[in-house]
């Protein structure tokens, strides 16, 4: 079968790839038809993850059918149309039993996370070795653990791309907005702009959804931000780019949002101290505290930060100070995406909900170094790849 693998930075491989077996009794096979390219997959194809290994089979969003279901699976069949969540839970443990399926107890075998963390989140698809090391779903099939938690039934009669980002961005997005609970008497400003990071989708989660009034994107890409106000002409969104973005936000809400979304993620650093830092990280830093600090510092006092941008490891100078005596609220995670898809899905299917407004390529997998190139670079209009 063909896959997607990492080579190195910037170094993605097609590869013939035997074709997974069922190996755990509630294990399914699936047979992808739609993966895309997440944001966060960039930190992977940069190098900038730990522990991923050459050959390491890419790709955490994607749908398609069962190919095939171990003998103790009990409500997923053979041709059942599915979509597969991000994050592996088994359903069943003290974590996955209160809903935080992104932690699960069972489905990371990774001691370096226990190592640096104090406990195991949940296995990945496609990501680093300390989530697990599970193959990805940009391929022709993909072995599914704990089949009945981990694939969500969705209808025949949509297509493909209307469906697949249940996977993860738009549950993520919609995860933001719960860890900001944004409602109605809500502003919220959005750092990050771009494809991937969902924020297309969490200001239609929030506008059309959850009623913000008002909502501000803060990113330093021209493009991405074009393509995003182009994207949400119904909304009364507000894009910014600036240097000084206190200043500007200030302008524009006396005092500070009261819910800031961080959906850039660790190694997008705005300061050289903080780039030399991560640099050399094995003495310094893995992660940068740039924009965990801007927003921070941009938060009006007793706001919320919501943190959805993936962080792995250490970071210095973080403002806690300001955090504290601000009386800040901060709340981050990976999203329990079981918890969120099946409402999620009710309203793609009512129509509420449209993801299809951020997917601008649709290439054959063939094409995914290709792709990944453009997604990254940012050129040709890129905003979200759909690999077919």
């Amino acid at each position: 079968m063909r896959a997607v693998t990492w080579h190195g930075p910037k170094k993605i491989v097609m590869e013939e790839r035997p074709r997974p077996m069922i190996t755990d009794p509630t294990d399914a096979v699936l047979r992808v038809t739609s993966s895309a390219i997440c944001g966060s997959d960039l930190h992977l194809y940069l190098g900038s993850a730990p522990g991923m290994q050459r050959g390491d089979v890419l790709g955490h969003e994607f749908m398609g059918f069962v190919e095939e279901v171990g003998p103790e699976v009990k409500h997923v069949k053979k041709g059942d149309r599915v979509v597969a969540c991000f994050d592996i839970a088994c359903g069943h443990c003290r974590s996955c039993s209160r809903g935080a399926f992104s932690g699960c107890d069972i489905t990371n075998p990774s001691k370096d996370q226990e190592m640096m963390y104090g406990a195991r989140t949940a296995g990945m698809f496609g990501y680093a070795h300390v989530t697990g090391g599970y193959e990805g779903g940009q391929t022709d099939y993909v072995r599914v653990p704990f089949a009945d938690v981990n694939l969500l039934h969705v209808p025949k009669d949509l297509p493909d791309n209307k469906l697949l980002l249940l996977s993860d961005i738009m549950s993520t997005a919609w995860f933001a907005n719960e860890l900001g609970s944004v409602g109605p008497d809500t502003t919220v400003a959005i750092w990050g702009a771009g494809p991937g990071t969902c924020q297309r989708a969490s200001v239609s989660a929030s506008q059309r959804v959850r009623g913000a009034p008002r909502i501000i994107l803060i990113d330093n890409q021209h493009t991405c931000r074009l393509a995003c106000t182009h994207a949400h002409t119904h909304t009364h969104t507000h894009t910014h780019t600036h240097t000084h973005v206190k200043e500007a936000l200030e302008r524009l809400v006396p005092g500070g949002p009261d819910v800031c979304i961080e959906a850039v993620g660790f190694h997008y650093c705005k300061s050289l101290v903080h780039a030399v830092m991560v640099k050399v990280r094995t003495l310094m830093e893995t992660d940068t505290a740039d924009i965990l600090n801007e927003l921070i510092y941009c938060c009006r006092k007793g706001g919320t930060i919501a943190c959805i941008g993936v962080y792995v490891g250490l970071v210095n100078g973080f403002n806690i100070g300001a955090l504290m005596e601000k009386g800040l609220t901060l709340k981050a995670g990976q999203t329990p995406v079981q918890k969120y898809w099946g409402h999620l899905l009710e309203m793609v299917k009512s129509g509420k909900l449209d993801p299809t407004m951020i997917i601008t390529h649709e290439l054959p997998i063939e094409d995914a170094p290709h792709a990944y190139k453009i997604f990254n670079d940012k050129t040709d209009g890129c905003i979200k790849v759909v690999l077919k």
